[in-house]
Protein backbone atom coordinates (compact mmCIF):
# COMPACT_ATOMS: atom_id res chain seq x y z
CA UNK A 1 0.00 0.00 0.00
CA UNK A 2 1.17 3.52 -0.83
CA UNK A 3 0.10 6.65 1.03
CA UNK A 4 0.72 9.95 -0.77
CA UNK A 5 1.21 12.76 1.72
CA UNK A 6 2.72 12.90 5.20
CA UNK A 7 0.18 15.19 6.78
CA UNK A 8 -2.27 14.24 9.55
CA UNK A 9 -4.66 12.23 7.35
CA UNK A 10 -1.84 10.43 5.56
CA UNK A 11 0.01 9.52 8.74
CA UNK A 12 -3.17 8.27 10.37
CA UNK A 13 -4.05 6.15 7.31
CA UNK A 14 -0.53 4.72 7.06
CA UNK A 15 -0.32 3.98 10.77
CA UNK A 16 -3.70 2.27 10.93
CA UNK A 17 -3.06 0.11 7.85
CA UNK A 18 0.34 -0.94 9.22
CA UNK A 19 -1.21 -1.69 12.59
CA UNK A 20 -3.50 -4.14 10.78
CA UNK A 21 -0.57 -5.86 9.10
CA UNK A 22 -0.31 -4.09 5.76
CA UNK A 23 3.05 -3.27 4.24
CA UNK A 24 3.00 0.52 3.86
CA UNK A 25 5.12 3.05 1.97
CA UNK A 26 4.48 6.69 2.87
CA UNK A 27 5.63 9.20 0.23
CA UNK A 28 6.14 12.85 1.30
CA UNK A 29 7.42 15.50 -1.08
CA UNK A 30 8.75 17.67 1.76
CA UNK A 31 11.91 16.72 3.59
CA UNK A 32 9.98 16.17 6.83
CA UNK A 33 6.53 14.98 7.84
CA UNK A 34 3.78 17.17 9.25
CA UNK A 35 4.95 20.55 7.94
CA UNK A 36 1.43 22.00 7.82
CA UNK A 37 0.40 20.23 11.02
CA UNK A 38 3.03 22.19 12.94
CA UNK A 39 1.37 25.46 11.85
CA UNK A 40 -2.12 24.63 13.03
CA UNK A 41 -3.64 26.45 15.96
CA UNK A 42 -0.82 28.98 15.93
CA UNK A 43 1.64 26.15 16.51
CA UNK A 44 -0.42 24.73 19.38
CA UNK A 45 -2.48 22.35 17.20
CA UNK A 46 -6.24 22.47 17.82
CA UNK A 47 -6.54 18.74 17.15
CA UNK A 48 -10.31 18.30 17.49
CA UNK A 49 -13.50 19.70 18.98
CA UNK A 50 -14.92 18.15 22.14
CA UNK A 51 -18.49 17.93 20.88
CA UNK A 52 -19.37 14.32 21.60
CA UNK A 53 -22.85 14.32 20.08
CA UNK A 54 -22.04 13.19 16.54
CA UNK A 55 -25.11 14.79 15.01
CA UNK A 56 -24.41 18.14 16.66
CA UNK A 57 -20.78 17.93 15.56
CA UNK A 58 -21.58 16.91 12.00
CA UNK A 59 -24.06 19.76 11.65
CA UNK A 60 -21.05 22.08 11.68
CA UNK A 61 -19.84 20.60 8.39
CA UNK A 62 -22.91 21.67 6.43
CA UNK A 63 -23.65 19.41 3.47
CA UNK A 64 -20.54 17.37 4.21
CA UNK A 65 -21.96 16.23 7.55
CA UNK A 66 -24.22 13.60 5.99
CA UNK A 67 -21.30 12.18 4.03
CA UNK A 68 -19.15 11.95 7.15
CA UNK A 69 -21.71 10.22 9.36
CA UNK A 70 -20.64 6.64 8.57
CA UNK A 71 -16.99 7.53 9.12
CA UNK A 72 -17.59 9.29 12.44
CA UNK A 73 -19.47 6.24 13.71
CA UNK A 74 -16.26 4.28 13.14
CA UNK A 75 -13.79 6.85 14.49
CA UNK A 76 -15.04 10.12 15.96
CA UNK A 77 -14.00 12.74 18.46
CA UNK A 78 -13.89 10.42 21.47
CA UNK A 79 -11.77 7.92 19.57
CA UNK A 80 -9.39 10.67 18.48
CA UNK A 81 -8.84 11.99 22.00
CA UNK A 82 -8.44 8.42 23.24
CA UNK A 83 -5.93 7.67 20.47
CA UNK A 84 -3.60 10.45 21.60
CA UNK A 85 -4.19 10.01 25.33
CA UNK A 86 -3.35 6.28 25.18
CA UNK A 87 -0.08 7.16 23.49
CA UNK A 88 0.98 9.42 26.31
CA UNK A 89 -0.20 12.81 25.04
CA UNK A 90 -2.41 14.60 27.56
CA UNK A 91 -5.05 16.96 26.18
CA UNK A 92 -7.06 19.89 27.47
CA UNK A 93 -10.30 21.57 26.42
CA UNK A 94 -10.48 25.33 25.95
CA UNK A 95 -13.43 27.67 25.17
CA UNK A 96 -15.41 26.64 22.14
CA UNK A 97 -14.72 22.97 23.01
CA UNK A 98 -11.35 23.29 21.26
CA UNK A 99 -8.98 20.46 22.21
CA UNK A 100 -5.23 21.08 22.42
CA UNK A 101 -2.27 19.01 23.57
CA UNK A 102 -1.56 19.84 27.21
CA UNK A 103 1.94 20.85 26.13
CA UNK A 104 0.51 23.61 23.89
CA UNK A 105 2.79 22.32 21.16
CA UNK A 106 1.82 20.85 17.78
CA UNK A 107 5.07 18.92 17.92
CA UNK A 108 3.57 16.69 20.63
CA UNK A 109 0.91 15.61 18.12
CA UNK A 110 3.51 14.99 15.43
CA UNK A 111 5.62 12.91 17.81
CA UNK A 112 2.67 10.62 18.55
CA UNK A 113 2.02 10.12 14.86
CA UNK A 114 5.64 9.47 13.90
CA UNK A 115 5.92 6.94 16.73
CA UNK A 116 2.73 5.31 15.41
CA UNK A 117 4.40 4.96 12.00
CA UNK A 118 7.59 3.50 13.44
CA UNK A 119 5.63 1.12 15.63
CA UNK A 120 3.88 -0.29 12.56
CA UNK A 121 7.01 -0.48 10.46
CA UNK A 122 5.85 2.10 7.90
CA UNK A 123 8.54 2.95 5.36
CA UNK A 124 8.78 6.73 4.92
CA UNK A 125 10.38 8.33 1.87
CA UNK A 126 10.78 12.09 2.07
CA UNK A 127 11.57 14.33 -0.87
CA UNK A 128 9.43 12.00 -2.98
CA UNK A 129 7.02 14.06 -5.09
CA UNK A 130 4.33 12.03 -6.85
CA UNK A 131 3.67 13.11 -10.43
CA UNK A 132 0.82 10.78 -11.41
CA UNK A 133 -1.27 7.79 -10.43
CA UNK A 134 -0.77 4.61 -12.45
CA UNK A 135 -3.99 3.14 -13.81
CA UNK A 136 -4.86 -0.16 -15.43
CA UNK A 137 -8.46 -0.28 -16.69
CA UNK A 138 -10.58 0.87 -13.72
CA UNK A 139 -7.96 0.32 -11.03
CA UNK A 140 -5.12 2.41 -9.61
CA UNK A 141 -2.06 0.20 -9.34
CA UNK A 142 0.69 2.54 -8.20
CA UNK A 143 2.36 5.90 -8.67
CA UNK A 144 4.93 7.62 -10.82
CA UNK A 145 7.32 9.96 -9.03
CA UNK A 146 8.60 13.26 -10.43
CA UNK A 147 11.96 11.49 -10.80
CA UNK A 148 10.35 9.07 -13.27
CA UNK A 149 10.42 6.10 -10.91
CA UNK A 150 7.29 3.97 -10.90
CA UNK A 151 6.17 2.13 -7.77
CA UNK A 152 3.34 -0.38 -7.88
CA UNK A 153 1.00 -1.25 -5.03
CA UNK A 154 -2.30 -2.97 -4.40
CA UNK A 155 -3.85 0.25 -3.04
CA UNK A 156 -3.08 3.96 -2.96
CA UNK A 157 -4.34 6.44 -0.37
CA UNK A 158 -4.31 10.01 -1.69
CA UNK A 159 -3.68 12.33 1.26
CA UNK A 160 -1.80 15.14 -0.49
CA UNK A 161 -4.00 17.90 0.93
CA UNK A 162 -5.92 20.65 -0.81
CA UNK A 163 -4.55 23.83 -2.34
CA UNK A 164 -4.28 25.97 0.76
CA UNK A 165 -0.62 26.29 1.74
CA UNK A 166 1.72 25.60 -1.20
CA UNK A 167 4.82 26.26 0.89
CA UNK A 168 3.82 23.30 3.10
CA UNK A 169 3.13 20.96 0.18
CA UNK A 170 -0.64 21.54 -0.10
CA UNK A 171 -0.49 22.91 -3.62
CA UNK A 172 -3.35 21.16 -5.42
CA UNK A 173 -1.36 18.14 -6.66
CA UNK A 174 -4.06 15.73 -5.52
CA UNK A 175 -6.71 17.53 -7.54
CA UNK A 176 -4.59 17.35 -10.70
CA UNK A 177 -4.03 13.61 -10.21
CA UNK A 178 -7.74 12.99 -9.79
CA UNK A 179 -8.69 15.05 -12.82
CA UNK A 180 -6.18 13.10 -14.90
CA UNK A 181 -8.20 9.98 -14.04
CA UNK A 182 -11.44 11.66 -15.08
CA UNK A 183 -12.67 11.95 -11.49
CA UNK A 184 -14.89 14.95 -10.75
CA UNK A 185 -13.17 17.62 -8.66
CA UNK A 186 -14.94 20.78 -7.57
CA UNK A 187 -13.05 24.04 -7.92
CA UNK A 188 -10.89 24.74 -4.91
CA UNK A 189 -11.45 28.04 -3.14
CA UNK A 190 -10.29 29.62 0.09
CA UNK A 191 -12.42 28.72 3.09
CA UNK A 192 -10.58 29.93 6.18
CA UNK A 193 -8.40 32.90 5.31
CA UNK A 194 -7.29 36.16 6.92
CA UNK A 195 -8.77 39.51 5.88
CA UNK A 196 -6.80 42.44 4.45
CA UNK A 197 -7.91 45.97 5.39
CA UNK A 198 -7.12 49.51 4.20
CA UNK A 199 -6.17 51.09 7.51
CA UNK A 200 -2.44 51.55 7.99
CA UNK A 201 -2.66 51.52 11.79
CA UNK A 202 -2.97 47.72 11.85
CA UNK A 203 0.79 47.59 11.22
CA UNK A 204 1.29 49.35 14.56
CA UNK A 205 -0.75 46.72 16.43
CA UNK A 206 0.36 43.63 14.53
CA UNK A 207 0.80 40.64 16.80
CA UNK A 208 -1.72 41.81 19.37
CA UNK A 209 -4.21 39.08 20.19
CA UNK A 210 -7.57 39.53 21.91
CA UNK A 211 -9.01 36.47 23.64
CA UNK A 212 -12.53 37.91 23.56
CA UNK A 213 -13.56 40.31 20.81
CA UNK A 214 -16.66 40.86 18.72
CA UNK A 215 -16.62 41.55 14.99
CA UNK A 216 -19.64 43.08 13.29
CA UNK A 217 -19.68 43.26 9.49
CA UNK A 218 -21.55 46.02 7.65
CA UNK A 219 -22.22 46.27 3.91
CA UNK A 220 -22.90 49.81 2.78
CA UNK A 221 -23.75 50.67 6.37
CA UNK A 222 -26.16 47.75 6.90
CA UNK A 223 -25.35 45.13 9.53
CA UNK A 224 -25.00 41.71 7.88
CA UNK A 225 -22.88 39.47 10.09
CA UNK A 226 -21.57 39.20 13.64
CA UNK A 227 -19.26 36.88 15.55
CA UNK A 228 -17.35 36.69 18.80
CA UNK A 229 -14.11 34.97 19.76
CA UNK A 230 -10.34 35.22 19.59
CA UNK A 231 -8.91 37.81 17.19
CA UNK A 232 -5.41 38.56 15.97
CA UNK A 233 -4.20 41.81 14.41
CA UNK A 234 -1.63 41.31 11.64
CA UNK A 235 0.45 43.62 9.46
CA UNK A 236 -2.17 43.34 6.70
CA UNK A 237 -5.36 43.24 8.75
CA UNK A 238 -7.20 40.62 10.76
CA UNK A 239 -6.82 36.93 11.51
CA UNK A 240 -7.45 34.52 14.38
CA UNK A 241 -10.29 32.01 14.86
CA UNK A 242 -13.01 34.69 14.93
CA UNK A 243 -12.07 36.14 11.55
CA UNK A 244 -11.18 32.82 9.94
CA UNK A 245 -14.64 31.45 10.72
CA UNK A 246 -16.27 34.52 9.19
CA UNK A 247 -13.97 34.84 6.18
CA UNK A 248 -16.06 33.01 3.60
CA UNK A 249 -19.15 35.08 4.43
CA UNK A 250 -17.06 38.26 4.36
CA UNK A 251 -15.75 37.27 0.94
CA UNK A 252 -19.28 36.81 -0.37
CA UNK A 253 -20.39 40.16 1.09
CA UNK A 254 -17.56 41.99 -0.72
CA UNK A 255 -19.41 41.41 -3.99
CA UNK A 256 -22.41 43.38 -2.71
CA UNK A 257 -20.81 46.63 -1.64
CA UNK A 258 -18.38 48.38 0.70
CA UNK A 259 -17.58 46.13 3.67
CA UNK A 260 -16.61 47.58 7.04
CA UNK A 261 -15.74 45.41 10.04
CA UNK A 262 -16.20 47.01 13.45
CA UNK A 263 -14.16 45.43 16.23
CA UNK A 264 -15.59 45.54 19.77
CA UNK A 265 -12.60 45.37 22.09
CA UNK A 266 -14.74 44.85 25.20
CA UNK A 267 -17.83 42.80 24.25
CA UNK A 268 -18.39 41.84 27.88
CA UNK A 269 -19.66 45.39 28.59
CA UNK A 270 -22.60 47.07 26.86
CA UNK A 271 -22.02 50.65 25.70
CA UNK A 272 -23.92 52.19 28.62
CA UNK A 273 -22.02 50.16 31.19
CA UNK A 274 -18.72 51.00 29.49
CA UNK A 275 -19.46 54.72 29.59
CA UNK A 276 -20.22 54.49 33.30
CA UNK A 277 -17.08 52.40 33.89
CA UNK A 278 -14.91 54.96 32.10
CA UNK A 279 -16.51 57.79 34.06
CA UNK A 280 -15.66 56.07 37.35
CA UNK A 281 -12.12 55.22 36.18
CA UNK A 282 -11.26 58.70 34.96
CA UNK A 283 -12.78 60.46 37.96
CA UNK A 284 -11.44 57.96 40.45
CA UNK A 285 -8.09 56.21 40.75
CA UNK A 286 -6.84 57.52 37.39
CA UNK A 287 -7.88 61.15 37.85
CA UNK A 288 -4.30 62.47 37.87
CA UNK A 289 -3.06 60.25 35.02
CA UNK A 290 -3.11 61.04 31.34
CA UNK A 291 -5.94 59.42 29.40
CA UNK A 292 -3.43 57.19 27.56
CA UNK A 293 -1.97 55.82 30.80
CA UNK A 294 -5.43 55.24 32.22
CA UNK A 295 -6.60 53.27 29.19
CA UNK A 296 -3.35 51.30 29.11
CA UNK A 297 -4.61 49.46 32.18
CA UNK A 298 -7.44 48.09 30.02
CA UNK A 299 -5.71 47.17 26.76
CA UNK A 300 -2.28 47.10 25.04
CA UNK A 301 -0.73 50.54 24.68
CA UNK A 302 -0.64 50.35 20.89
CA UNK A 303 -4.40 49.81 20.81
CA UNK A 304 -4.88 52.76 23.15
CA UNK A 305 -3.26 55.00 20.54
CA UNK A 306 -5.69 53.72 17.90
CA UNK A 307 -8.72 54.19 20.17
CA UNK A 308 -7.73 57.76 21.06
CA UNK A 309 -7.03 58.66 17.44
CA UNK A 310 -10.42 57.26 16.43
CA UNK A 311 -12.05 59.25 19.23
CA UNK A 312 -10.11 62.38 18.21
CA UNK A 313 -8.69 62.72 21.72
CA UNK A 314 -5.08 63.68 22.52
CA UNK A 315 -3.10 61.05 24.40
CA UNK A 316 -1.68 63.50 26.96
CA UNK A 317 -4.98 64.96 28.15
CA UNK A 318 -5.27 64.58 31.97
CA UNK A 319 -8.17 62.35 32.96
CA UNK A 320 -9.73 65.13 35.03
CA UNK A 321 -9.91 67.25 31.86
CA UNK A 322 -11.56 64.67 29.61
CA UNK A 323 -14.98 65.97 28.59
CA UNK A 324 -18.19 63.98 28.54
CA UNK A 325 -18.18 64.09 24.74
CA UNK A 326 -14.62 62.75 24.61
CA UNK A 327 -15.43 60.02 27.11
CA UNK A 328 -18.40 58.92 25.02
CA UNK A 329 -16.31 59.02 21.84
CA UNK A 330 -13.70 56.81 23.50
CA UNK A 331 -16.39 54.34 24.52
CA UNK A 332 -17.75 54.30 20.97
CA UNK A 333 -14.25 53.61 19.60
CA UNK A 334 -13.67 50.76 22.06
CA UNK A 335 -17.01 49.24 21.10
CA UNK A 336 -16.48 49.52 17.35
CA UNK A 337 -13.07 50.22 15.81
CA UNK A 338 -13.85 50.47 12.08
CA UNK A 339 -11.78 48.63 9.48
CA UNK A 340 -12.45 48.87 5.76
CA UNK A 341 -12.09 45.46 4.13
CA UNK A 342 -10.12 45.30 0.90
CA UNK A 343 -10.08 41.58 0.15
CA UNK A 344 -9.50 38.11 1.53
CA UNK A 345 -6.00 36.75 1.30
CA UNK A 346 -5.65 34.01 -1.29
CA UNK A 347 -5.15 30.28 -1.08
CA UNK A 348 -1.47 30.80 -0.26
CA UNK A 349 -2.54 32.04 3.21
CA UNK A 350 -5.55 29.78 3.71
CA UNK A 351 -5.78 27.49 6.71
CA UNK A 352 -8.21 25.19 4.90
CA UNK A 353 -9.30 25.20 1.27
CA UNK A 354 -12.76 24.11 0.35
CA UNK A 355 -13.33 22.32 -2.91
CA UNK A 356 -11.93 18.91 -3.71
CA UNK A 357 -13.14 15.58 -4.98
CA UNK A 358 -16.89 15.52 -5.46
CA UNK A 359 -18.30 13.49 -2.56
CA UNK A 360 -20.52 11.50 -4.94
CA UNK A 361 -17.29 9.96 -6.25
CA UNK A 362 -16.40 8.49 -2.83
CA UNK A 363 -17.77 5.52 -0.86
CA UNK A 364 -18.49 7.21 2.47
CA UNK A 365 -18.00 4.00 4.47
CA UNK A 366 -14.51 3.23 3.15
CA UNK A 367 -13.12 6.43 1.51
CA UNK A 368 -12.60 4.45 -1.73
CA UNK A 369 -13.10 6.24 -5.03
CA UNK A 370 -16.08 4.44 -6.56
CA UNK A 371 -14.83 4.51 -10.15
CA UNK A 372 -11.30 3.26 -9.42
CA UNK A 373 -10.49 0.14 -7.43
CA UNK A 374 -7.55 0.53 -5.08
CA UNK A 375 -7.78 4.34 -4.75
CA UNK A 376 -8.76 6.00 -1.47
CA UNK A 377 -9.00 9.72 -0.69
CA UNK A 378 -8.78 11.37 2.73
CA UNK A 379 -8.49 14.67 4.57
CA UNK A 380 -8.40 17.95 2.67
CA UNK A 381 -8.71 16.15 -0.67
CA UNK A 382 -12.44 15.81 0.13
CA UNK A 383 -14.83 18.64 -0.75
CA UNK A 384 -16.00 19.33 2.79
CA UNK A 385 -16.27 22.79 4.31
CA UNK A 386 -14.91 22.93 7.84
CA UNK A 387 -15.12 25.78 10.36
CA UNK A 388 -12.12 26.51 12.53
CA UNK A 389 -12.07 25.06 16.03
CA UNK A 390 -10.62 21.58 15.51
CA UNK A 391 -13.11 20.47 12.86
CA UNK A 392 -10.66 20.27 9.97
CA UNK A 393 -8.15 18.04 11.74
CA UNK A 394 -10.97 15.80 12.94
CA UNK A 395 -11.87 15.11 9.31
CA UNK A 396 -8.24 14.13 8.76
CA UNK A 397 -8.13 11.77 11.75
CA UNK A 398 -11.48 10.20 10.90
CA UNK A 399 -11.09 9.69 7.16
CA UNK A 400 -7.44 8.69 7.51
CA UNK A 401 -8.29 6.04 10.09
CA UNK A 402 -11.22 4.71 8.05
CA UNK A 403 -9.16 4.38 4.87
CA UNK A 404 -6.34 2.69 6.78
CA UNK A 405 -8.86 0.38 8.39
CA UNK A 406 -10.57 -0.56 5.12
CA UNK A 407 -7.72 -1.24 2.69
CA UNK A 408 -6.99 -4.95 2.26
CA UNK A 409 -4.15 -5.93 4.59
CA UNK A 410 -2.25 -7.78 1.88
CA UNK A 411 -1.43 -4.52 0.16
Amino acid sequence: MIVIGGGPAGMMAAGRAAERGARVLLLEKNQTLGVKLLLTGGGRCNLTNATFDDRALLARYGKGGEFLFSSFVQFGTEETIGFFNRRGMATKVEPGNRVFPFSDSARSVLEVLTHYLREGGVEVRSGAAVEALLREENAVVGVRLASGEEIRAGAVVLAAGGASRPETGSSGDAFAMLRALGVAVNTERSALVPVAVKEEWVKDVQGISLDDAKATVFVDGKKELQGRGKLLFTHFGLSGPLILKMSRSIGELLSYGSVVIRIDLMPQREIGALREFLHELLRGEAINKTIKNALATLMPSALVDVVLATANTAADVPCHSVTREQRHAIAEAIKGLPLSTMHLLGLEKAIVSSGGIDLLEVDQKTMRVRSHDGLYVVGDVLDIDRPSGGFSLQVCWTTGWVAGNMVPCKV
